[in-house]
């Protein structure tokens, strides 16, 4: 039966006769992309290299870690490595 559709494409016949289709896969991907949060670029722009490094050789704590306390500091060195030492 033509219901107006063209064929999708398949990416994979397996053995039981299941099929991966281009047209599913991508569709799939998009809602799934579509629940992941984008990380923010002032997130990103706050946070220097240099700053986590000091934290982690410094302080011994992942590297995560530091990372949670300057985003939470603004970006401030000094204020994520006093709330680290307070907590």
């Amino acid at each position: 039966m033509n219901n107006g559709r063209g064929e999708a494409e398949v990416i994979a016949t397996f053995n039981d006769g299941y099929q991966y289709s281009k047209t599913k896969l991508e569709d799939s991907l998009r809602q799934i992309m579509a629940l992941k949060p984008a990380k923010s670029s002032k997130d990103t722009a706050i946070l220097k290299r240099e700053d986590v490094d000091l934290i982690v050789n410094e302080l011994g704590i992942p590297r995560s870690h530091a990372e949670k306390a300057l985003l939470e500091s603004g970006g401030e060195l000094e204020n994520a490595l006093r709330a680290l030492v307070m907590s």
